[in-house]
């Protein structure tokens, strides 16, 4: 974080200061909320948790270093004590923020958010000093502790923004007011919360409603209700996609002989190869989003096609690719699903399996609401005609979907099989898997069957994995 004396941050968030001898010592470290992160000169954010709660921890993280804490009551070491912790941390953001000289690029979307931004940040460090949002950490926590990361060298600052009902990402421009807003697409992630992807896409939109008029909004010129969106900004609005009419766009899309992207990318500036180090088809739209984003802040084409070709991923069980030394490729995309995220993986595994057996092994999609029967039953047809070599179902109703979607798509009960957990599953894997193979992992972060993939990748004996 910038440097800000204890005097300073109280101010800032209306905070009373105790046991404080000296309110001029400055906070030069990272504002954190775990104990663990602490270092010398940090601001320790101690929230109160269902399982834990961070002013037991005030004492140790001061003994590491810690300049002082950020609470909701006195703990006997130098604090800030305030009524709301987290309305605390986004007033502290918000003036960190203003003082930064940093352009802010703010993205959201229903699929792809995290993927895209860790594309955005890869591009931008190619021009100067870029901090971004550490995994999907994109809520009213996440992204203020995300901006009080950035320092005086800081020039841009990437923030994927989540939501999960009508005015959550208004809260958190507020908070971080944005310069380009990037909006990727409205699918049904979340429909069930929501209730509908009209409802979906009021809440995306309300991204762009907050950008200045010498803004930009970058929008998906193949998604109806995303283009829509133009009509709700006063700020310059670019277009990416297939679309004749995007700006910026992909043309001779193909894809090698490991499922990588490659395509010639057009933007406003000129046309420039590019062949990623991704996997899937679906990243040529995360690509475009990123280089439509580069583009405006002032990138050539061939830097931009140049940074995305060595651009790989940052976040963990995000089609990550791994082959054993038995030639068993695993694919653990087991960070989250949705139907629109479930769908671009299963045509990801089709195209990297090509000439070999491939493994779908997939689990819930959460917070589909009524169309989760549909959805489920789409995601095993999906698998049967992409010709999918097996399906393995984990869990329990939503598996019990997926398993008879592709039972009924044809005559396939033997190639698709249901399973109770993620224990069955790598049991079965594991004695029926031959070098060669490719496995894709894939299920809402509930379901946990990343250890799935990590059983498989381990080797192991049979009992390793914990019952889900």
């Amino acid at each position: 974080m910038i440097a800000l004396s204890l005097a300073e941050i109280a101010e800032v968030v209306g905070g009373q200061t105790y046991d404080i001898p000296d309110p001029s010592v400055q906070v030069t470290g990272s504002v954190v909320r775990d104990s663990r992160e602490v270092e010398p000169g940090s601001l320790f954010v101690a929230f109160v948790g269902e399982r834990a709660d961070g002013h037991d921890y005030a004492e140790a993280v001061v003994a590491a270093g810690a300049a002082a804490v950020l609470g909701s009551r006195p703990v006997g070491v130098p604090a800030i004590v305030v009524p709301d912790v987290q309305k605390a941390l986004g007033a502290l953001a918000r003036h960190v923020v203003r003082r930064l000289g940093a352009t802010l690029v703010a993205l959201t979307g229903s699929a792809g958010k995290t993927s895209t931004k860790d594309l955005i940040a890869q591009v931008l460090r190619h021009k100067a000093p870029t901090v971004f949002t550490p995994g999907s950490l994109n809520n009213e926590i996440g992204l203020p502790l995300t901006a009080l990361s950035a320092t005086e060298e800081t020039r841009f600052l990437v923030l994927e923004m989540g939501a999960r009902g009508i005015g959550h990402i208004r809260y958190l421009t507020e908070l971080t007011p944005p310069k380009v807003g990037l909006v990727l697409n409205v699918g049904t992630a979340h429909i069930g919360e929501f209730g509908g992807r009209e409802q979906i896409a009021q809440a995306k939109g309300e991204l762009v409603e907050s950008l200045p008029e010498d803004g930009t909004a970058v929008l998906n010129a193949d998604d109806p209700l995303v283009r829509a969106m133009a009509s709700r900004t006063k700020a310059k609005v670019v277009l990416f996609g297939e679309s004749d009419e995007a700006d910026v766009r992909a043309e001779n899309v193909r894809l090698t002989d490991s499922g990588q992207p490659s395509f010639v990318l057009h933007t406003p500036s000129g046309c420039s190869d590019v062949t990623m180090r991704l996997y899937g088809e679906h990243h040529v739209s995360n690509a475009l989003a990123a280089a439509a984003v580069a583009h405006e802040l002032g990138m050539s084409a061939e830097e931009i096609a140049t940074a995305l070709s060595e651009a790989g991923s940052l976040s963990r069980w995000r089609m990550e690719v791994t082959e054993r030394p038995d030639g068993v490729t695993v694919v653990n995309d087991a960070y989250n699903a949705n139907p629109e995220s479930m769908r671009a993986a299963l045509r990801a595994l089709a195209a990297m399996g090509k000439g070999r057996r491939t493994w779908a092994v997939l689990g819930k999609m959460a917070e589909l609401g009524d169309e989760a029967l549909a959805e489920h039953d789409a995601v095993g047809r999906l698998a049967v005609r992409l010709n999918v070599g097996k399906l393995v179902a984990v869990g329990g109703r939503e598996a019990s979907w997926l398993q008879l979607g592709a039972y009924n798509e044809g005559s396939w009960g033997e190639e698709s099989v249901h399973v109770s957990d993620a224990q069955a599953a790598v049991d079965l894997l594991r004695s029926e898997l031959r070098p060669g193979d490719v496995v894709l992992v894939k299920a809402s972060r509930s379901v946990g069957l990343e250890s799935v993939a990590e059983a498989l990748l381990a080797g192991g004996t049979e009992g390793e994995v914990a019952a889900r």
